[in-house]
């Protein structure tokens, strides 16, 4: 178990000598941040890498490790939908003294569930009470008084609280030893890649080979996979991306989804246009139709991208003269 429950290597910050820009407007890279550094300065490296605009989703303690989401360029506006994904960790937890086993996974079966939860006084945020759902929370071994554990949770859950109270409750007490995130949303660790692998992407792409960086560089569209998608007609995307409203007339078709629930708005060759918020249920429209439906929160292609396909200010066209 101490090899599953090791630490990264020494972490040395790479060399940032020469970016090379991104080359597209928009993307994530998904970092395995190490222990050590701050979130922020991870995130600040790679923006120095690739010479672009930077954030991060799910702020990860300077000594927990693990998966770090790296918005790129114009994925930035993707940060609030990124930051309310479940997330999944492996928890290193010491008790004050040991407990039979069968007792810690009885205590493990009461904590999965909702449960209440304080922030701890060291968080950067208010310490009100809050409810957060464990929907999973496996023993994946004990050794004396430590105990390894597979978390699987809402967004804002506190592992360190979490530790706490569930010492609190097998009457010995514990805290948290080690902690690794293996899973946001839709990525995990197969999908992760080290500093050091970026900068050597990054010398790579610098020579004239870009294919081991663009590998790595995640469309924005992969991180909203669950959300129901519009398809739209070509000549109706330069106006979404002028602030435009989405009207039937310009859906080609469409997931069902309820009124007020964001929708991703993909083009007719499925590259991801942006996000939306339904104005109707899809139940109560048919793509074609008259009427607005969808009102943009988020455009992520720049206007001119796609030929203009509406006309604005358009005088009325004059009568022509009557043949005699």
């Amino acid at each position: 178990m101490d090899n599953t429950m090791t630490a990264l290597q020494e972490f040395r910050e790479p060399d940032q000598s020469g970016t090379v820009p991104l080359r597209h407007g928009a993307g994530i890279i998904v970092i395995d941040k190490p222990r050590g550094p701050t979130s922020h300065q991870v995130a600040a490296w790679v923006g120095k890498m690739l010479g672009c605009q930077i954030g991060h989703a799910g702020t990860l303690d300077p000594q927990v490790s693990g998966i770090l989401l790296v918005m790129l360029g114009n994925a930035v506006r993707l940060a609030p939908l990124l930051l309310k994904h479940d997330k999944e960790y492996v928890c290193l937890m010491r008790l004050h003294k040991e407990v039979d086993r069968q007792r810690i996974d009885e205590i493990a079966a009461e904590f999965t569930g909702r449960i209440y939860q304080r922030p701890p006084r060291r968080s950067a945020v208010k310490r009100l009470l809050r409810i957060r759902t464990i929907q999973q929370l496996d023993v994946l071994g004990v050794e004396g008084r430590l105990v390894l554990m597979k978390v699987r949770c809402d967004a804002g859950t506190y592992i360190r609280s979490l530790c706490h109270h569930m010492g609190l409750a097998l009457g010995v007490g514990a805290h948290m030893q080690e902690l690794r995130r293996t899973r946001s949303g839709a990525f995990d660790e197969h999908v992760m890649h080290t500093l050091h692998d970026l900068q050597d992407a990054c010398a790579e792409a610098a020579a004239g080979n870009r294919a081991a960086l663009d590998a790595m560089v995640v469309s924005v569209d992969a991180a909203v996979p669950d959300l129901p998608t519009v398809i739209v007609r070509d000549t109706a995307i330069d106006a979404l991306c002028h602030g435009a409203v989405l009207a039937g007339v310009g859906v080609i078709r469409c997931d069902e989804f309820k009124k007020d629930q964001i929708v991703a708005v993909l083009s007719q060759k499925r590259e991801f246009v942006g996000l939306g918020k339904a104005l109707a249920a899809s139940a109560s429209w048919k793509p074609g139709k008259n009427g607005l439906f969808v009102a943009m929160t988020t455009v992520f292609l720049a206007p001119g991208t796609y030929p203009k396909g509406w006309k604005k200010g358009c005088p009325p066209e004059k009568p022509k003269k009557p043949v005699h």
